[in-house]
């Protein structure tokens, strides 16, 4: 599955059109759940392709999902999600982005107190049938609940939460001011309407803002990059900063997963630098590892399955 991201903000803070920035892709009707997917940039990846002639170049993708509004159940929509981009106004002169953030955290908050309150009713009935599990739990939630009462966010929970929570106020969140202070968003916008080629003149070589909105993303989850390379298609995938190759053989294909026999890895660099795989393997720069070997960034894979 791809990164997911949620977006959320105040009203008319330019939420949606960050939205339409990131996948251009255009958000229909007011007061609908928006869903799209933006292209994580990354220079190395024409470079892989130029290198093996692929015909097909495929970026690495988020999923982005951008709910109408910030009431409890419609945050709730957004339990799944991996990170949450807040968008503050910074070009209105009629709002203080600062605060604005602590509203939306509030926000959150509420939810998380919502979504809590409501599981503890649902296993409350339940545990009236004598389950011991389920009565912990009740206790358990209980005492969650006594902690977002006081204010404290289930962030600063200091025990194990029960999975099926998915807390909102656990996520990472990125904020986002649009205006002179951070983002223009509008001009984002204009500018994902353009060809790659003349967005990049317009920016005279600068990178794109939201490409940097996407790039601290991955480092705020924390993620590597690896590629696949061939003349067929060329492609970058993310994958958790620590697991192995059998997680990224999954992230391609389970039927790849399932069928795992070992992947040849090269490092990217090394790649460009030789001109193909087989040049690659005869300078010695490609190498064969197992199912437990751990996929750094950068690293080009050639996954051997069977199924």
């Amino acid at each position: 599955m791809p990164l997911e991201v949620g977006i959320v903000g105040l009203p008319a803070s330019g939420k949606t059109t960050l939205f339409r920035a990131l996948t251009r892709a255009e958000a229909h009707g007011s007061g609908q759940e928006h869903v799209g997917m933006a292209q994580v940039p990354d220079e190395r990846l024409a470079r892989l392709a130029a290198t093996v002639g692929a015909r097909k170049v495929t970026p690495a993708a988020v999923r982005v999902v951008d709910v109408p509004g910030v009431g409890s159940q419609l945050l709730g929509n957004l339990r799944q999600v991996d990170a949450l981009l807040v968008v503050l106004d910074g070009f209105s002169g009629t709002r203080v982005a600062a605060d604005d953030l602590e509203t939306l955290k509030l926000e959150l908050l509420v939810a998380d107190r919502d979504h809590v309150e409501r599981r503890l009713e649902r296993v409350a009935k339940q545990a009236k049938s004598g389950d011991a599990r389920l009565r912990a739990e009740a206790a358990e939630l209980e005492r969650l609940l006594a902690h977002l009462d006081a204010g404290r966010t289930l962030a600063e929970w200091e025990g194990e939460l029960p999975a099926e929570l998915e807390p909102l106020t656990r996520k990472p969140l990125l904020d986002l001011v649009n205006g002179p202070d951070g983002i223009d968003l509008e001009l984002e916008a204009e500018l994902a309407d353009l060809s790659p080629e003349e967005a990049a003149e317009f920016r005279g070589g600068a990178e794109s803002a939201l490409g940097s909105v996407v790039r601290r993303l991955a480092e705020t989850l924390d993620l590597v990059t690896f590629f696949t390379a061939g003349e067929k298609e060329t492609r970058a995938w993310t994958l958790p900063r620590g697991e192995n190759a059998l997680a990224a053989a999954a992230t391609i294909h389970s039927d790849i997963a399932r069928g795992f026999i070992r992947c040849e890895v090269v490092r990217w660099d090394d790649l460009v630098e030789a001109g193909g795989h087989a040049e690659a393997a005869r300078a010695g720069k490609q190498r064969l590892e197992g199912k437990t070997y751990v996929v750094s960034d950068g690293d080009v894979l050639n996954i051997r399955f069977n199924v």
